[in-house]
């Protein structure tokens, strides 16, 4: 952990009662004058840090940026998701960075986040709108030890991981839409892109891609879309902390992906069903050149969307675009 994470994570365990120069000198093994530097850093990046000389310091309030040193201090430990944690003010796609830290051979738990993004994109070649400042555009690197017919897997973990993160933080209930999306009031919040890398019968490695609307405004979007898309701004009408929400993110990103590759998938889809809106309705699936209708029954043991199509027959689908007809 750096100096400035070390700091931020003391500032935040004392709280109220401030922690001295001193303390944090002689814990971090650094000089007193090397603290104050890192805390005049800190208040540049925005972060008010009251200096007593009888309370020492203590951390008054943060910025809604996404800092890396923050995310990890308030983090802490994790198995894999998120114990390496990088920030870009703008980049082409998270997804790119980490292709290129995937290829260079970077451990699986890396997580890029941008502040915004110049080509961010979804499912199909769809553009995703990544404005400075007002989401989560992120991607992880995972190395699973998984087939590459089972990496549908991780999608469904990380969309429920998704749900019940904003659902802790927020108290909202989205709806899950196979494959990978989240919809409040029939509007998507959140997506998630997966690509992935393998040989015949084995998983190289898999990145997960994942956008969420914090605090876009209606104007942010095109007429078009927005009747397809909403915010948690929109819909909780007012700013909502996106440093919070990351955490909470990657947290309950990291307990998903543990309980993947610990053979425990069944749990996770159990808990994606309760919350699946595509399940239980007549729907057209595009795979391809191919058009499919037919009734969402369930989702297999390994991620696949099982349909039941217009003529009796079990699809297992494990890709496509989905309409859901009324």
């Amino acid at each position: 952990m750096t100096t400035d994470a070390q700091i931020l994570s003391a500032l935040r365990s004392t709280e109220n009662s401030g922690v001295s120069g001193a303390e944090l000198s002689q814990k971090l093994g650094v000089s007193r004058a090397a603290i104050w530097a890192r805390i005049e850093e800190l208040r540049q990046l925005g972060y008010e840090i009251e200096a007593s000389p009888h309370r020492g310091y203590r951390l008054l309030s943060t910025p809604d940026v996404l800092h890396a040193d923050d995310l990890l201090a308030r983090l802490g430990k994790t198995k894999v998701v998120g114990r390496d944690i990088r920030v870009f003010e703008q980049t082409t796609s998270t997804n790119d960075v980490i292709e290129k830290l995937a290829r260079d051979g970077v451990k699986e738990g890396v997580v890029v986040f941008a502040e915004s993004q110049t080509k961010g994109r979804g499912r199909l070649g769809r553009k995703w709108l990544s404005p400075g400042r007002s989401g989560l555009w992120f991607s992880v690197l995972l190395r699973p030890d998984l087939r590459p017919q089972e990496t549908t897997q991780l999608m469904v973990a990380a969309v429920t991981a998704l749900w019940r993160a904003i659902h802790e933080e927020t108290g909202l209930r989205a709806e899950i839409k196979w494959p990978n999306d989240l919809l409040l009031r029939g509007r998507k919040i959140a997506g998630i892109l997966t690509e992935l890398t393998a040989e015949l019968d084995r998983v190289k490695y898999v990145i997960l891609g994942i956008g969420v609307n914090v605090n876009l405004n209606p104007g942010d979007f095109s007429s078009d879309v927005r009747k397809l898309a909403t915010s948690l701004k929109i819909e909780l009408g007012k700013p909502f902390s996106r440093p919070d929400l990351a955490v909470a993110i990657l947290r309950e990103l990291d307990r998903d992906y543990a309980r993947v590759c610990a053979g425990e998938f069944a749990a996770v889809a159990d808990e994606w069903e309760e919350h699946c809106t595509t399940l239980g309705r007549q729907v057209a699936m595009q795979t391809g050149d191919r058009r499919i209708r037919g009734r969402a029954e369930s989702l297999g043991e390994d991620g696949a969307l099982l349909l039941r199509t217009e003529h009796g027959h079990l699809e297992r689908i494990i890709g496509g675009d989905v309409t859901l007809e009324r």
